[in-house]
């Protein structure tokens, strides 16, 4: 049989253990992942990149088997557009699917006007609508809030909760024995296979507007540490291993970062030093790595990154000094 070409071509990586990476398309190749767990005949996505991702998510569901009718969740790390801008217009496409969420994200995937409002004040119009596509309304009765500690079944697979704050406030992770591993969101950084080298993953964290904590952040990485599984599946990109020593680099990273934003914040364009020191920091951290690539190719692949982290670090002390 031969296949439509008009079909949507994903890009999945098999990860063993019945999970699969799926590129969502968002802004460059393998920059957002969503994950596809699959087991006993039946699936789960965690996260849904934008809605421009769905028809990728969907193709991607026959590649593994499965069809709509198949997945039983849409689990949302957190509701930051480029993991659950999608979550809408899948739930439409997953008959018999619920989607689990932070007690603190319903609200805003019941009623998308507030995500739909900030966006745009911030991307304009027309930019929010290329990213993004169309945030649709979920009817609150497919939509299960899920608390920490909580463990939900797929099949016999048991999936367990914990509420990660430090990203943002509505933000959790999901420990699968199954797999040996943990699905962290943003919680765990950022880790973009470009930067691979024999010295194995980098990672740096992720201090985005408006809800980063540091404190938060430390206390999640050494929460997620305590199940001592031996990868971490991040959303960007897909999985790590040896946890324990990328720990190590995220504490030191938000430390060196919190650092950073105090050392700048009385300078005459505070936000412009930031973002200085924190390239020169972690372009010094990729020659240590062993990276090869050239500084161009460093500035496109972290100075998006970074002017977020920027904003964020600077939200967060702004709201710090005024206690």
């Amino acid at each position: 049989m031969t296949r439509k070409t008009d079909q949507p071509q994903p890009d999945i990586i098999d990860q063993g253990n019945g999970v699969f990476a799926i590129d969502t398309g968002y802004l460059r190749p393998r920059m957002d992942a969503s994950h596809l767990i699959v087991h006993q005949g039946r699936g789960a996505f965690v996260d849904t990149g934008t809605a421009h991702s769905v028809p990728l998510l969907l193709a991607a569901l026959g590649c593994c088997g499965l069809n709509p009718a198949d997945v039983d969740y849409v689990l949302l790390t957190h509701i930051h557009l480029d993991h659950a801008g999608g979550a809408g217009p899948l739930m439409q496409a997953l008959p018999n699917a619920t989607l689990v969420v932070h007690p603190r994200g319903e609200r805003h995937l019941v009623d998308p006007e507030k995500l739909i409002a900030g966006s745009i004040a911030v991307y304009g119009e027309e930019m929010y609508r290329q990213l993004y596509g169309e945030l649709l309304p979920i009817p609150q009765e497919r939509i299960r809030v899920i608390e920490d500690g909580e463990k939900l079944k797929l099949g016999d697979r048991e999936l367990k909760f914990l509420h990660t704050a430090g990203h943002a406030l509505h933000h959790y992770c999901i420990v699968d024995r199954e797999a040996d591993a943990i699905f962290t969101g943003d919680s765990f950084g950022v880790s973009y296979r470009e930067f691979d080298t024999d010295a194995g993953a980098f990672i740096m964290p992720t201090t985005t507007p408006i809800h980063f904590d540091p404190e938060a952040a430390q206390k999640s990485i050494n929460r997620l540490l305590t199940y001592s599984t031996s990868r971490m599946f991040l959303t960007h990109y897909s999985a790590v291993s040896n946890p324990e020593k990328l720990a190590g680099d995220l504490h030191a990273d938000i430390d060196t970062f919190v650092e950073i934003t105090r050392n700048n914040a009385a300078s005459d364009d505070p936000h412009a030093a930031i973002v200085a020191e924190l390239y020169d920091y972690l372009d010094r951290r990729l020659d240590r790595h062993g990276c090869q690539l050239s500084q161009e190719e460093r500035h496109r692949l972290l100075d998006p990154d970074i002017e977020l982290n920027a904003q964020g670090l600077e939200y967060w002390l702004d709201y710090e000094m005024r206690g």
